[in-house]
């Protein structure tokens, strides 16, 4: 396994974000990113649909596939001060090119693209307005993590307070926040001595 002193994330980059209306008129904002990995369609779908591959990743455990249309998997945010399981059903799950799903209460949606010998993958999900370059920094690590995966140089998975002590997403943090024109969070709470 690689030192972890030695990652460091490259610039803010492949996101962006979408404002659109709810059924009842509320706000609804997508983080939609974009990678392009350097491997095939096939070994991407595995890393985003099975849980020994989650695991090595993802901000989340799964005690399931995610590959099948109607499977009902529990999926258990990692590092969350509570412990905080999700059951969702797959929605969609056209293998190797399309996949959807819910994560606490948010939707998920994957797309894989072919691209040369590689693939680009895409990551549609809905997140809180004030919450969204925190999203954006905390998947930038773990696609990240990710492509290190795959290449067999694996890091070892950053997600949750693990990840925002880490200087690296304090600073993409901070450049997602410039890019969206939103305000960086003091997260987590630091208390103010008195």
């Amino acid at each position: 396994m690689m030192d972890r002193e030695h990652y460091t994330p490259g610039p803010a980059r492949g996101a962006r974000i979408q404002k659109d209306r709810g059924p009842n008129g509320e706000e609804k904002w997508t983080l939609i990113l974009v990678r392009d990995l350097r491997h095939a369609p096939e070994k991407v779908w595995e890393a985003l649909t099975e849980p020994g591959h989650l695991r090595e990743w993802a901000p989340f455990d799964a005690d399931g596939s995610l590959g099948t249309v109607g499977s009902r998997v529990k999926l258990t945010t990692v590092g969350a001060p509570v412990p905080r399981v999700t059951e969702t059903t797959v929605t969609l799950a056209d293998a190797p090119e399309v996949l959807e799903y819910k994560w606490g209460g948010f939707d998920m949606r994957w797309e894989l693209e072919a691209l040369g010998g590689g693939t680009r993958l895409t990551l549609w999900t809905n997140i809180g307005h004030r919450f969204i370059a925190m999203g954006a920094a905390g998947w930038h690590i773990c696609f990240d993590v990710l492509d290190r995966l795959l290449a067999g140089e694996p890091i070892g998975r950053m997600v949750g307070p693990e990840a925002m002590k880490f200087g690296g997403w304090q600073r993409l943090h901070a450049e997602y926040a410039k890019q969206f024109g939103v305000e960086t969070l003091n997260w987590p709470p630091r208390v103010k001595p008195e």
